[in-house]
This record gives structure tokens, sequence and C-alpha cells, in this order.
């Protein structure tokens, strides 16, 4: 697909039937972390990631990570 509309056009079909077994989620969480990443960034920002992070449970490096999932 290389529009929107076929994919508009794809999803108002009936799915039902689609055979989905050989699709397999991107899990980059349980990979090994291999690479690391230095960067600087204001203070203010590393206190909202660990606020926000802390609201969801999870460790304020995990939230980066995702967040950088969702940007690729």
């Amino acid at each position: 697909m290389t529009t929107d509309a076929e994919a508009e056009a794809f999803l108002d079909q009936d799915l039902s039937d689609l055979d989905l077994t050989q699709f397999k989620p991107a899990d980059w969480e349980r990979q090994p972390k291999t690479a690391r990443i230095n960067m600087r960034v204001p203070q203010a920002l590393v206190d909202a990631l660990k606020a926000k992070a802390a609201k969801r449970g999870i460790p304020y490096q995990r939230l980066i990570r995702e967040a950088i999932e969702r940007a690729i």
C-alpha cells in the first residue's frame, strides 16, 4: 500500500479470514541493549520524564525508548 486511500480500502473489507500468524510484533523492549546513546537535555525535561514514568510505574529510560520507537 502506498496511499492512505489504499489502506482505507483494505481496512474497509472483511478481514476476519485474514491469516496473521506470519506477523510478529516488534518488541524492542525484550531485545538486548547493546548500544548506548548519550545526550544533553535540560534538567526540566529529565524531571518531566521521570515524573511521567513514575506515574506509569516504569523506569524513565524505558519511557525514552518507547518515545523513540513511536518516532520510527
